[in-house]
């Protein structure tokens, strides 16, 4: 089959949502969508089950249904108890219309200056936030804004990075009493967004302000973080449900209220993301785009994610797509577990960057390097808003250029010794319809995939465990510095590591008992050491074996 007649045939536009999918550079092996006709049928009917409201998260018995967000009259009309099976109303589509209206509605007021700060009309946005709750706003941010039309700058507080914060906070500079800070976290006790809740709080006090009127919660009602705010009288607070997880959050309070402040359009961005699930539920392959990336994914990977799958938009408003797709993605996919608790170990790993950077980047191992991956380039057909000057003899502009690019790339690498896979997605353009219709295709994708491979995509044991961990060497750093304190009458001598977790005291909680680890205890000590103010000095000695540690 030549190039013309294989693209012709693996090429498909749908028209709703203005999108091509282009699977000409995979080569599937022969009889292979025929073979997984009964596997994709059962994701189907996962999926529709998983919007009719059946428990999708056995961990936390919760449903999943970030796809009612943006259609709240899909959302059920009956809640079952997943301990009893009593099925009562449910109020789900009510409260979606009610947040959305109420987002709108506080983003004319802070608009309007209506609402203000202590410094004046609010003219930054300061988000608390981390994991899907900051890449999803960050990732809309980057694609939809202009420093020339935005109604507010946002900055990130998106890790708990100390000295991340302290340029954050740089960069607003004298205007933190025009800044409003939105805290996102479902319950209030994730670290690193307490964290950084804490140290804004700080920096507003330390210049004479009040915290609380700058503050604003999206949060599920009556958490922890929920009562804080209405103990100590923020500004606002905006629901987030149980059944919304933090990486398919953004069509929430959680993307939808900063989107709406910095003025993006948040109808469109809805409205992309409902005709995209509208696309994606018809249960044949060939006229579904998130089926056709998932088989996709499976055939490339052999369904056992053999291949990584390195994200390339030819845009800079899409730069940060890859790292959105990567939690999107990796923490969906990455289970130990499937469905019938066999080990699979299985996941799909995700990086890229963006066009045209990446010829000048990783792109040459790409076509001559380790063949263990396939490419999803992303091509945006218009260049800019306005006209474009010829830049050469020919005529050409700079958008010629990057779509130059693009089309060279994806060749070089099907064509190389060992040729590699593709698959292009293209869109008129970056707008708000456009990027609801990306978010919903890959989410969409990820689920059918995650039931391609018989896992759980809405869980995520591994991230709790990473969590368990944080806490277990906070709670020895505690104890280690309490130990090296010692008491007013005697102070212990310079340890080393070895000899400070021999010499510690067992654990008051026993959920933290057994021996404590050296290696641990000198990294602790070593940080600590490297910090003022936190009650350990190093004395001597730089190897792990010799140095040796005492209190300040």
């Amino acid at each position: 089959m030549n190039t013309w007649r294989r693209f012709a045939d693996n090429y498909q536009f749908f028209p709703s949502i203005d999108l091509a999918v282009d699977l000409s550079r995979v080569d599937f092996p022969p009889g292979y969508h025929a073979s997984m006709a009964d596997k994709l049928a059962g994701a189907f009917q996962a999926m529709n089950r998983l919007e009719a409201g059946k428990i999708a998260n056995p961990d936390e018995k919760r449903m999943v249904g970030h796809y009612w967000l943006r259609a709240p009259e899909l959302a059920p009309k009956k809640e079952i108890d997943p301990d009893t099976g009593a099925k009562h109303p449910c109020r789900i589509g009510l409260e979606i219309e009610a947040t959305c209206a109420a987002i709108k509605a506080f983003a004319r007021e802070v608009h309007e200056g209506r609402v203000a700060g202590a410094g004046g009309p609010f003219r930054n946005l300061l988000l608390i936030g981390i994991g899907g709750s900051a890449l999803g706003p960050q990732f809309v941010a980057q694609a939809l804004g202009h420093p020339l039309t935005d109604r507010m700058r946002s900055f990130y507080f998106d890790n708990t990075d100390p000295d991340g914060m302290d340029r954050v906070l740089a960069a607003i500079g004298p205007y933190l009493g025009r800044t409003l800070c939105i805290v996102i976290s479902k319950g209030g006790r994730t670290r690193e967004t307490e964290n950084g809740m804490k140290e804004a709080k700080a920096a507003y006090e330390s210049r004479g302000l009040k915290f609380e009127p700058h503050a604003v919660a999206i949060t599920v009602p009556g958490s922890e973080l929920s009562e804080l705010a209405r103990r100590e009288g923020w500004r606002r607070q905006f629901p987030i449900w149980d059944w919304v997880g933090g990486r398919t959050s953004e069509t929430s309070a959680v993307g939808l209220l900063p989107a709406a402040l910095q003025g993006f359009d948040i109808d469109g961005l809805l409205a992309g993301a409902r005709v995209c699930d509208q696309v994606t539920r018809v249960d044949n392959w060939r006229q579904n785009p998130a089926a056709q990336l998932a088989l996709a994914w499976h055939g490339l990977g052999r369904g056992r994610g053999e291949k990584d799958m390195v994200v390339i938009p030819y845009k800079d408003r899409l730069d940060l797509f890859a790292r959105y797709l990567q939690q999107l993605v990796m923490e969906s996919l990455g289970k130990e577990k499937d469905l019938d608790g066999a080990t699979v170990n299985q996941g799909l790993a995700v990086y890229g960057n963006k066009g045209s950077t990446d010829q000048h980047a990783y792109v040459q191992q790409l076509r001559d390097g380790l063949p263990n991956f396939f490419v999803v380039f992303i091509e945006v057909l218009r260049d800019r808003r306005g006209e474009s000057i010829a830049i050469d003899e020919r005529g050409s502009t700079s958008g010629d250029y990057l779509s130059g690019f693009l089309l060279g790339t994806r060749s070089a690498l099907y064509q190389a010794a060992i040729p590699r896979p593709s698959l292009t997605l293209t869109v008129g353009e970056v707008s708000p319809f456009s990027v609801g219709v990306l978010i919903a295709l890959f989410e969409r994708a990820v689920g059918l995939y995650a039931q391609l491979i018989n896992i759980n995509a809405y869980h995520q044991p591994g991230v709790q465990a990473g969590k368990i961990a944080a806490d277990k060497v906070l709670e020895l750093q505690q104890r280690v510095v309490a130990y090296l304190a010692g008491t007013p009458d005697r102070k212990p001598a310079p340890a080393t590591a070895l000899e400070i977790a021999q010499a510690l005291p067992p654990p008051s909680d026993p959920k933290f008992a057994g021996p404590a680890d050296p290696e641990t205890v000198f990294k602790i000590c070593e940080h600590l050491a490297a910090n003022p103010g936190r009650g350990v000095r190093r004395v001597g000695g730089r190897l792990p074996a010799k140095a040796r540690f005492a209190a300040e």
